[in-house]
C-alpha cells in the first residue's frame, strides 16, 4: 500500500512535467499576442505539418485598456477577470482555436496571470476588455468576484506596500509587483477561484499552463492551487493526464529565491540558458562555443528533466526581465539562428521558440524607450497575420518559427529526439560540432575564419542535404549536400562570411 501510494505521488508529480505533445514533437512555439484564429489557422496550416508540438498563447483572460493609439503588449498581464475576453477574441473564438489545433496535434498553453490583479494605477471604470466593471483602488473585482479580503495589502510590510528589496523573499511574495494588486493565495476563496479558471481552460481542453510571476507567490500555496485542477480533457488525452506546469522563475543565482523551491510543482523556467548562450555566441568576457561541451547542468543549470528553455521570450527582447543585452533576440538574425539552432540540435531541456512582432525600437540612455508598443494594430485592434509568397509574416509579424533555418532545427530536434549526445568536436575556439546518437550532426562556425575539417559524424553513409541553407526536396537538396563515407566521416566547409554559419544534417535529410 505504502509502496503504491509513492508510485502515486511521483505519477502526479511527474504528469506535471509532461508536456502532453503528440509523440515525435518536441518544442514549443510562444506565438506573442496572435488572434485565436489565426493561431487555429496557423496549427493547421504549419505547426502541425512541420512538427511543432504545442502553441503558448497570451493571457486569454480579460484584462484592462490601457487607452493610447497602440495599447502596450502589457495590459495583457495587468487582469480584470477571468472571463475569456481579450484583443485576441471571445470565449468562442477561443474554444474553436483549443479543438482546431488539438484535433491536428498541437497543443495549446495558456499563460496564467494567477498573482496579481490590475494596477492601483489604473481608475475604476468598465475601461476593460470585457466592459466588466472594476475599481482597483478599492480592490474591488465584481466580475470574479474580489474585494478587500481577498488581497496581500495587510501582510506587505514596507512603507509604500510594492516591493523595495528583492533578497526579502516574504516582500517578492506579500508585496505588490510594479502595483499590481498582489493576491493573497494562502487563502482558500481566492485559490478556489483561480483554480476554477484553470479548470475552465482544461476543460475546454487546454494542455497546460505558464504560470506567470511564479516567483512571487509562495511554492506551496501555487501547489495548493495545482491540487484542485482536473485532469485534462480525454477527448484529446490519456485519462488521468494532468496539465503540464512550467513556472516562470527568474533566478540568475543573485537573489535569495532559487527556482529549486519550485521543482514540487513543475518545470521552472531557465532564464540563465538564454543569458549564458547569448555570452558566448556574442563572444563576450572571453567565452567560447568550444566552452559549451557540458552545457547544461555543467554550467550550473537546473536539471534538465525540470528545465524549460529558450533564447529569449516577450519580457527579455525588449530588456525586461532578465538578461540584459547579452539576450539574442530577431534583430540580431545571423546570431539569433545559430541560438535557436544550438538550443534545437542540444539534448538539455524542454524548448520553446519565440515568434514576435517587430515594433520601431528608439533607443535613449542605452534603453529602448519604445519597449513598451503592443502587437501590430488598427487603432487598438491586433492586425491579423498574413502570410507572404515565400511563407514568411507580413503586416509587422516577425514569426521567427517561420524561418527556414528554425522550422527546420525543430524538426531536428524531433528526429534525434532521446539520442545521446555524442561526437563533440571544437577547435578551442568557436568553431564546434556534436552529433545526437546516429540519427544527427551539427556543425557551427562563429570564428572569424574559414572552417574545414573532416570529422565524424556518427551517421549511416550517404548523402544528406544540409537543412540550414535548404530544403530536402522531391529527392535532392535545396542547399549543400553532405556526403558521409562508409566510416561516418564527412567533409566541412564553412565560410566566417555565410549568411547562416552553421550545417545541419539528420536521419531524415538523407537522400
Amino acid at each position: 500500500m505504502k509502496l503504491f501510494l509513492l508510485l502515486s505521488a511521483v505519477g502526479f508529480c511527474w504528469a506535471q512535467y509532461t508536456p502532453h505533445t503528440k509523440p515525435g514533437r518536441t518544442s514549443l512555439v510562444h506565438l506573442f499576442e496572435w488572434h485565436w484564429a489565426d493561431i487555429a489557422l496557423e496549427c493547421e496550416q504549419y505547426l502541425a505539418p512541420n512538427g511543432f508540438g504545442g502553441v503558448q498563447i497570451s493571457p486569454p483572460n480579460e484584462n484592462v485598456v490601457i487607452n493610447n493609439p497602440s495599447r502596450p503588449w502589457w495590459e495583457r498581464y495587468q487582469p480584470v477577470s477571468y472571463k475569456l475576453c481579450t484583443r485576441s477574441g471571445n470565449e468562442d473564438e477561443f474554444k474553436d482555436m483549443v479543438t482546431r489545433c488539438n484535433n491536428v496535434g498541437v497543443r495549446i498553453y495558456v499563460d496564467a496571470v494567477i498573482n496579481h490583479m490590475s494596477g492601483s494605477g489604473v481608475g475604476a471604470g468598465t475601461n476593460s476588455t470585457c466592459r466588466s466593471y472594476f475599481n482597483p483602488g478599492s480592490r474591488d473585482f465584481p466580475a470574479v468576484p474580489y474585494s478587500g479580503w481577498d488581497f496581500n495589502d495587510g501582510k506587505c510590510k514596507t512603507g509604500t506596500g510594492e516591493i523595495e528589496n528583492y533578497n526579502d523573499p516574504y516582500q517578492v511574495r506579500d508585496c505588490r509587483l510594479v502595483s499590481l494588486l498582489d493576491l493573497a493565495l494562502e487563502k482558500d476563496y481566492v485559490r478556489s477561484k483561480i483554480a476554477e479558471y484553470l479548470n475552465h481552460l482544461i476543460d475546454t481542453g487546454v494542455a497546460g499552463f505558464r504560470i506567470d510571476a511564479s516567483k512571487h507567490m509562495w511554492p506551496g500555496d501555487m501547489k495548493a492551487v495545482l491540487d484542485k485542477l482536473h485532469n485534462l480533457n480525454t477527448s484529446w488525452f490519456p485519462e488521468g493526464s494532468k496539465a503540464f506546469i512550467y513556472q516562470e522563475v527568474i533566478d540568475l543565482g543573485g537573489e535569495p529565491i532559487k527556482s529549486s523551491e519550485y521543482f514540487g510543482n513543475g518545470r521552472v523556467t531557465e532564464f540563465k540558458y538564454g543569458v549564458k548562450l547569448g555570452t558566448v555566441l556574442r563572444k563576450w568576457s572571453g567565452e567560447k562555443m568550444a566552452y559549451l561541451k557540458n552545457w547544461g547542468e555543467g554550467w550550473g543549470f537546473m536539471p534538465s528533466d525540470k528545465a524549460l528553455v529558450f533564447v529569449d521570450n516577450h519580457d527579455n527582447q525588449r530588456g525586461h526581465g532578465a538578461g540584459g543585452a547579452s539576450i539574442l533576440t530577431f534583430w540580431d538574425s545571423r546570431l539569433y539562428k545559430m541560438g535557436v539552432g544550438f538550443m534545437l540540435a542540444h539534448p538539455y531541456g524542454f524548448t520553446r521558440v519565440m515568434s514576435s512582432f517587430h515594433w520601431p525600437r528608439h533607443f535613449e540612455n542605452g534603453k529602448d524607450v519604445n519597449d513598451w508598443i503592443g502587437p501590430p494594430n488598427d487603432g487598438g485592434v491586433i492586425k491579423r497575420v498574413t502570410i507572404n509568397p515565400d511563407t514568411t509574416c507580413g503586416n509587422g509579424w516577425v514569426c521567427e518559427h517561420r524561418w527556414r533555418q528554425i522550422r527546420n532545427m525543430v524538426a531536428f530536434r524531433n528526429v534525434v529526439d532521446g539520442e545521446a549526445f555524442t561526437n563533440w568536436w571544437d577547435n578551442g575556439s568557436n568553431q564546434v560540432a556534436f552529433g545526437r546518437g546516429n540519427k544527427g550532426f551539427i556543425v557551427f562556425n562563429n570564428d572569424d575564419w574559414p572552417l574545414s575539417v573532416t570529422l565524424q559524424t556518427g551517421l549511416p553513409a550517404g548523402t544528406y542535404c544540409d537543412v540550414i541553407s535548404g530544403d530536402k526536396s522531391g529527392g535532392n537538396c535545396a542547399g549543400i549536400k553532405i556526403y558521409v563515407s562508409s566510416d561516418s566521416k564527412a567533409n566541412f566547409s564553412i565560410s566566417n562570411s555565410a549568411e547562416d554559419p552553421f550545417i545541419a544534417i539528420h536521419a531524415e535529410s538523407k537522400l
